[in-house]
């Protein structure tokens, strides 16, 4: 069974969080991206895209709270669950997203993002509006009009 992934969507002012990806592994074989693009390899040809902040929901917690923990361990934020937004599927995993408010701190990069970060697997925060998602690359790609809509209203 697939780890579900939790997410945070973090929005001011009209933009959302997104972490800037650039991921290059030696072998299409090794990068999730290679996979879920269908590229055929052998070598990966280095990805550029965008996702939300999120990870893994651990065996012991419960996706809000995986949500929450992974906004705080990626980004120094804090926050709290607003509502669920949607559901659906990331790189083949069951994923939620969550709106979140009471949001405090500074957006810095941190936890193990900030000590992987490297030429080959780079990571970057950024707020983006909803015109400059789809250059972004967000990935899942289904969300850049979920998002837009959301901003738009916002």
């Amino acid at each position: 069974m697939a780890i579900p992934r939790a997410v945070a969507v973090v929005v001011d002012g009209g933009e959302v969080l997104v972490i800037k990806r650039y991921l290059k592994q030696r072998r299409a074989l090794d990068c999730v991206m290679c996979e879920d693009s269908g590229s055929p390899g052998p070598e990966c040809a280095g990805h550029r895209y965008a996702v939300l902040p999120g990870g893994h929901v651990e065996a012991d917690e419960d996706a809000e709270t995986a949500a929450v923990r992974e906004l705080a361990e990626e980004t120094t934020l804090t926050a709290a669950i607003d509502r669920l937004l949607w559901t659906g599927l990331h790189n083949g995993r069951p994923a939620y997203y969550f709106l979140m408010h009471g949001v405090t701190g500074k957006a810095e990069l941190s936890g193990p993002e900030a000590e992987e970060h490297c030429d080959t697997n780079s990571f970057e925060l950024v707020w983006a509006g909803p015109d400059e998602l789809d250059s972004l690359g967000l990935h899942p790609a289904g969300l850049v009009d979920q998002l837009a809509g959301l901003l738009l209203v916002d």
